[in-house]
């Protein structure tokens, strides 16, 4: 398969070599420039750049400014133009004599700062366009403010649209079919999502995100964690001045959500405020589950009750101290958690020690419940060069969370207790950042980055177990299973990135990374040595006529056992079914290989295709072991299945992915995306395998805008089921209509949403097929949804020119980068 994976990487270069031959028409003209505002010196972005011709004062092309306040107008043909520059708040720039010729083809017009209009807007609406899909040399961005069918909803539902992303029903993710992702909030890491990713997620509200940037083959000024990738949630925010905001309430049949938005900017201080909260009404899951082995059988059928909720809140400030100096800051506080409830019926057969032919009735509860904080401090100081910029920053991740379960099983004929069980895990999980960046560019296409950060983890963990003891009736503690598992990480890192312009045509990207890993645990466990991780990456770039671009991108990334891999705690809530972590799990290593193509009209319209293998070592397995008998502590548990995770394999995996948007007509938009990938799996299990698992997701969202103010859109998705070493697990479909319509004059929005409307349950079915067992379960899943939101913009914006600082340096361009 990796000689197959190589010869199709090898053709398509060729052709794409090729094609960049042909595709190379007499050069295209461009202008480019920067703006700025003239107080702060902080670039101005999506403002409207709009190129005019001397002759006629025809449009000949235009533009709107990126992050950096930076823009491009390209494929103009040789003559004379006019720049027009227009942005709410500021006063409007008409820039003359601008010559494109043959021998002068590209014209830099520097750096422009706009002035604040002297103008008092009591109330702005500002209304834009921006496109779904931009493509940069590391990432992928996706603008989905505007999504209607997720604004009722929580983050998961919002992912589960964005290309590449695949979303199970638990809200489990994965990035082009690798589950190891790395998750940030606003460019920053959070322990949050080390406790409980799915869970996390579901914490943040859909209405809440702005845009999710994708980042596949991560530069070398991220961290080397994740060998899925990196998703990054951008919450939403407003760079206006003055004050301003917005809330965000829904209810419905499954969610209820609220939220609220404060910004306030006043000259170079600028104060955002946000809190919300969420609440999943109780929705009962059916369940059946059938086990087989030489030994003995296992029937069950019952029901779970699952309620989920959680609040956040979040407060910061970014200050333009100087032209040159700047602060910003910020905390959050997050509590979520959820409690399950079930009933099972069980008959269980087994021959050893003796036949027995057992019923059983048992309750049971899981509890989950997790809160913490995270703050974060950066300085930034700006050098008289264009982009040059030192940066040092603090973040620090304090939660803590906890796990119970209880269980109490009676007999079925005479509804006599017999056994049951509680136990608790415990979790503090402290995390510390620090990190050192500096940015140096040589010139406008050459630049240098590089940095040091230090990652400091201790998590404590204490676990205590209680088992129903006959006659009294009481549960006493098992001081055999009560234990204290802490873990010390530190990582400390380097890194170096160049990135530079080839013959005009190709973008470089080349870095290195280098982390050294520490890892702590108490004396009665398995010791895990000190190593040492170098991760190199690289991507080539280059743009063709008409915004088409081709990218070649390669990349090494591991991922670290978190603690939920490691903790050895065993949750017996179902004492049938055991689950329980690994200390022995060794870091998984991958590398990663990808070519794309990305193609944008000027209609709206845009291609993107990815071409992707990645090869995993040590690669981490589901792995489910059948005992006859199975002590833990002073209980022994009999026919128990237990589930961990091990080192079972190495994979490959090679795939494609094409996502489009297409503007069918000025009111109608189609969104699609298809990815399909091959998976090699070659086991190390007792007995070896190996698995060939084809697997592909589609999904399509499509909105019309029936007037200015109504708009409706539908999605439909679906995800083949996927093989893995020990079974098959289940493929996941969905689809959902909304509808929007906005008042008081784009102030207000009120939105009508539904999730399979037409069906009340989605059933799951997960085969597994063990070395001495085989199992069915079966899920029958609530999913259906309705919901209504209302959300409401409001504010004052106030612009006043103010007498620019005195210097003789300009604002450089801001690094991106994780450090």
């Amino acid at each position: 398969m990796t000689k197959k994976i190589f010869l199709v990487f090898m053709l398509l270069l060729s052709v794409g070599h090729v094609f960049c031959q042909q595709a190379q028409a007499p050069q295209s003209c461009k202008v480019k420039g920067k703006l700025i505002d003239s107080v702060t010196n902080l670039p101005v972005d999506y403002a409207t750049i709009v190129v005019l011709s001397a002759v006629n004062n025809s449009v000949a092309g235009g533009i709107i400014t990126d992050d950096k306040g930076q823009f491009t107008v390209e494929n103009l043909a040789p003559g004379e133009y006019n720049l027009k520059i227009e942005f709410i708040g500021y006063n409007p720039i008409l820039k003359t004599g601008i010559i494109l010729t043959d021998k002068k083809p590209v014209n830099n017009v520097g750096v422009i700062k706009l002035t604040g209009s002297s103008k008092f807007l009591k109330e702005v609406a500002v209304t834009g366009s921006r496109k779904f899909m931009e493509n940069h040399l590391d990432k992928l961005v996706y603008n989905v403010e505007k999504d209607i069918t997720s604004q009722g909803g929580q983050a998961t539902d919002v992912l589960k649209k964005i290309p590449m992303v695949s979303v199970d029903i638990d809200g489990n993710i994965d990035l082009l079919g690798d589950s190891n992702v790395r998750v940030f909030i606003n460019g920053k890491p959070s322990t949050m999502f080390d406790n409980n990713l799915a869970e996390a997620l579901k914490a943040i509200p859909a209405s809440q995100i702005k845009s999710i940037e994708v980042i596949t083959s991560p530069g070398a000024q991220y961290d080397a964690q994740g060998t899925g990738g990196i998703i990054n949630i951008i919450l939403k925010d407003n760079k206006a001045k003055g004050m301003n905001g917005n809330c965000n309430v829904s209810g419905g049949s499954r969610y209820e959500n609220g939220s609220a938005n404060l910004h306030i900017k006043n000259g170079s201080l600028d104060v955002n405020a946000s809190m919300g909260g969420n609440m999943q009404l109780a929705t009962k899951t059916l369940t059946t589950y059938n086990r087989t082995a030489d030994s003995a059988s296992l029937a069950q059928d019952g029901y779970s009750s699952l309620q989920r909720n959680g609040y956040w809140g979040h407060t910061g400030f970014d200050w333009a101290i100087t032209k040159n100096d700047n602060l910003d800051a910020g905390i959050s506080y997050n509590n979520f958690g959820n409690t399950n409830d079930g009933v099972v019926n069980q008959q269980q057969i087994t021959d050893y020690p003796a036949p027995v032919d057992t019923g059983t009735y048992r309750n049971s509860n899981n509890y989950f419940h997790c809160r913490g904080e995270d703050w974060n401090a950066t300085y930034r100081r700006k050098f008289g060069r264009e982009g040059q910029e030192f940066s040092l920053s603090c973040q620090g991740s304090t939660y803590a969370s906890i796990v119970t379960y209880q269980q109490d099983q009676f007999y079925s004929l005479n509804n006599s207790e017999f056994t049951g069980a509680k136990g608790s895990n415990y979790i503090n999980d402290n995390e510390t950042y620090l990190t050192a960046d500096y940015l140096r560019p040589f010139s406008k296409d050459v630049q240098l980055d590089v940095g040091i950060k230090g990652a400091f983890s201790a998590i404590r963990n204490n676990t205590d177990v209680y088992s129903l003891t006959l006659p009294g009736m009481t549960y006493i503690s098992d001081p055999a299973q009560q234990d204290i598992f802490n873990f010390n990480r530190s990582i400390y890192a380097a890194y170096a990135s160049f990135s530079c312009k080839l013959a005009k045509e190709y973008d470089v990207k080349l870095g290195v990374r280098d982390e050294y890993t520490t890892t702590f645990f108490p004396a009665d466990t398995i010791a895990t040595p000190a190593y040492n991780f170098i991760t190199p990456s690289a991507t080539i770039a280059r743009k063709l006529a008409n915004d088409q671009t081709i990218k070649v991108s390669y990349s090494r990334r591991i991922q670290r056992p978190g603690f939920g891999q490691y903790n050895p705690f065993v949750n017996a809530a179902d004492p049938a079914n055991l689950s329980t972590g690994n200390p022995a799990l060794l870091p998984q290593k991958m590398h990663s290989l990808e070519f794309s193509y990305y193609k944008f009209t000027e209609t709206g319209s845009s291609l993107l295709i990815t071409l992707f293998y990645r090869y995993s070592g040590d690669d981490w397995q589901a792995y489910n072991t059948l005992y006859d008998s199975f002590k833990v502590g002073n209980s022994v548990y009999r026919n128990v299945q237990l589930n961990t995770t091990i080192n079972a394999a190495t994979e490959q995996m090679g795939g494609l992915n094409i996502s489009g948007t297409w503007a069918a007509t000025k009111k109608m938009e189609i969104r699609c995306n298809g990815s399909t990938f091959d998976k090699y799996i070659v086991s190390d299990l007792p007995g070896g395998a190996i698995i060939n698992s084809f697997n592909y997701r589609i999904n399509l969202n499509t909105t019309y805008k029936f007037t200015k103010d109504l708009t409706a859109e539908f999605y439909c998705g679906y995800n083949s089921a996927r093989v893995e070493v020990q079974g098959r697990y289940p493929a996941f479909a969905s689809y959902s209509f909304a509808v929007r319509q906005q008042l008081l004059k784009s102030k207000a929005s009120l939105s009508f949403t539904t999730t399979d409307p037409f069906n009340k349950y989605t059933n799951q079915t997960t085969y597994i097929s063990a070395e001495n067992f085989s199992s069915v379960s079966q899920r029958r899943y609530p999913y259906q949804i309705f919901g209504l939101s209302f959300s409401y913009k409001f504010g004052k914006i106030e612009f006043k020119e103010k007498k620019p600082e005195q210097s003789d340096t300009d604002i450089p361009q801001q690094n991106n980068g994780e450090g």
